[in-house]
Parts: C-alpha cells; sequence; structure tokens
C-alpha cells in the first residue's frame, strides 16, 4: 500500500531540528514517516515542536519498543498510534515485518503500562484486511485504544500510483458497519468518527467528497527535507512546493507568491483524497455538515451516505 520503505531519505539532507524553530503554534501536529523512529533525533524534533502545538501524535509501526517508550515517558501528553494492519496475518503481510503485529501490541500495552492515555491503531484499509476491521475495532474497544481509519491512496509521497479496491463494495459495507457501531455508542467523538467512516465508505466506491479540501490553507506538510506542502497526497512533487524550512521562515514560505500559486492548484485538484489530516480541518470549517449528519443518524438510526458516489453525479 506504500513504498515509501524502498526510497529511504539521505541523512545529510533531512531535516534538522533547528529547522522547526519558526513553525507558529499550532493546533495539532501528526509526526510520520516512513516509520519515525528510524531517526536518531526524533526527541529532539519533538523537544521544538512540543511547545508549539496543542497536541502531538507520533504514527508508528511500534516495532522499536524501547524508543517509543523513551519519548512516551519524555513527553507524557504526546499520543501515538499504531499501526495494526488487521489481525497478525494481515499485518505481518501487509508490514512486510515478521513479528510485526506482536511488537505493535506489546509498545501499546507498555505505554499504557507507564500512564499514556492517548494511544491506539492506525488502519490503512484496503482488499486485503477489509475482513478485519471490524475484529480490530472490536479489540480496541476491549483494551481501551483509540482506532483511527484510512483507506489506500495514491500519491508521489507514497510512491504509489496502483493502489486501487478491487471490492469496493464489501470495503465500504465494513467501513459502513464500523459507522453504524459507532453511532450506536453514547459517545458523541464516535459519532463524528461514524461521518468520517461513512465517507471512507465513499471513498473505497470512488466517490466526491463531502466538504471541500484546505490543505495549503488550513494545515501543512513539512516533508523530510524540510520542505512546506499543502499535504504529501498531491501526485506532482514538483508543483506542490511552497518553499524550504532550510532557506526561509515558515512566515515567509507561508505569505510568498509561491504558496499562494500552490494553493491555486489545491483549488483544481480532482483526486478526492479523504485523510483525517485534511478532513478534520475541514470538519472544523464547517461542523454544521458532521454534527446534523449524526444528530440526524441518532434519531432515525439511518445512516445517509456521505459525499457523492459516482451512483448519484449518474
Amino acid at each position: 500500500m506504500c513504498n515509501t520503505w524502498q526510497h529511504p531519505t539521505d541523512t545529510r539532507d533531512e531535516i534538522t531540528p533547528a529547522d522547526l524553530v519558526s513553525l507558529p503554534k499550532l493546533k495539532f501536529v501528526n509526526i510520520t514517516g516512513g516509520e519515525p523512529f528510524l531517526r536518531a533525533d526524533l526527541i529532539d524534533l519533538v523537544d521544538v515542536v512540543r511547545p508549539k502545538a496543542e497536541r502531538i501524535v507520533v504514527s508508528t509501526n511500534g516495532y522499536f519498543t524501547d524508543r517509543v517508550v523513551e519519548l512516551a515517558k519524555r513527553h507524557p501528553d504526546v499520543g501515538f498510534r499504531v499501526s495494526i494492519e488487521g489481525l497478525p496475518s494481515a499485518n505481518d503481510d501487509l508490514r512486510g515485518l515478521t513479528d510485526g503485529f506482536d511488537h505493535g501490541m506489546r509498545t501499546l500495552l507498555k505505554l499504557r503500562s507507564i500512564g499514556c492515555k492517548d494511544i491506539g491503531f492506525g488502519i490503512t484499509v484496503s482488499d486485503r484486511n477489509a475482513d478485519d476491521l471490524l475484529e480490530l475495532e472490536e479489540l480496541a474497544d476491549a483494551m481501551g485504544f483509540e482506532l483511527a481509519t484510512a483507506v489506500v491512496h495514491n500519491s508521489y509521497y507514497f510512491h504509489k500510483h496502483d493502489n486501487r479496491i478491487e471490492d469496493p463494495d464489501r470495503v465500504a459495507e465494513r467501513f459502513t458497519e464500523l459507522a453504524r457501531r459507532q453511532i450506536a455508542s453514547s459517545s458523541p467523538k464516535k459519532w463524528l468518527r461514524a461521518w468520517f467512516n461513512m465517507g471512507l465508505a465513499n471513498k473505497a466506491r470512488g466517490g466526491e467528497r463531502a466538504l471541500p479540501c484546505g490543505v495549503g490553507s488550513d494545515m501543512f506538510f513539512v516533508d523530510p527535507y524540510g520542505v512546506i506542502r499543502p499535504c504529501n497526497g498531491m501526485d506532482d512533487e514538483d508543483s506542490s512546493a511552497m518553499g524550504s524550512l532550510k532557506t526561509n521562515t515558515f512566515e515567509e514560505i507561508w505569505s510568498s507568491s509561491q504558496a499562494a500559486e500552490v494553493r491555486a492548484r489545491v483549488a483544481t485538484c480532482d483526486k478526492q483524497c479523504w485523510m483525517i489530516g485534511s478532513v478534520a480541518p475541514a470538519m472544523r470549517r464547517k461542523p454544521s455538515v458532521p454534527l446534523s449528519w449524526a444528530a440526524k443518524a441518532k434519531l432515525t438510526g439511518t445512516l445517509e451516505p456521505v459525499g457523492q458516489t459516482p451512483e448519484v453525479q449518474r
């Protein structure tokens, strides 16, 4: 689902903690990869970013348990999402890691034992693991963990352009059942997740996203070399670069004419991505959309589609 591991960065060119000093105050930061804990200076990076962000979550495969725990002890309020791509067989197959499921679970249990609160699974759903989605949800609930969901996407950053859902109805049905369970809960947070997961069902079927994409305006991506981009989901690496933190401050980049040109390209992007990084700020801009959907679902017990499916477009 992702070939980033086949294209390792050159450590001589990678961003340094000092390059992040000019970042502004931020509502949320997700530190992702590849695998973040391959970096020897990850704690130093978090030391710089932590005072700037209301919340930080690190996405990891959980393989380096000791490194994860070391960061958690230094920053107890940082969250962790361990990529668990299904039950053991599917997870280890997709991740290419022998005993990867065991390592991930051990890391989560260790984090819980030292008092970490913001921890959970992250699953990227494909045909290979769709049938494990509901079991993972049950496991997460039983263990008191969060469950972050995604569906396969393609982009230059993933070094992947041939991901596709071969059985979209089956995958969409799994997301719909997950949403049904979430809307039946007593947690408003899960009700909003139900709306998001119905959007993933729509994405699996090839539909249009339910809210406009605001990447490059209400969120940004810092790549491994310090280049500011609107996101990591676009197809063209060159045309998505706003500027580099190695040569300019964040404010200089953010207000530049080059950034304005990239935002104009975002406005015409037709990829219809549905990833939480871009959807969450869109939900905050138009909270009435997911809230009214959730209220109707709670009252009627009916889950309306989220987004425009190809059938609706016709």
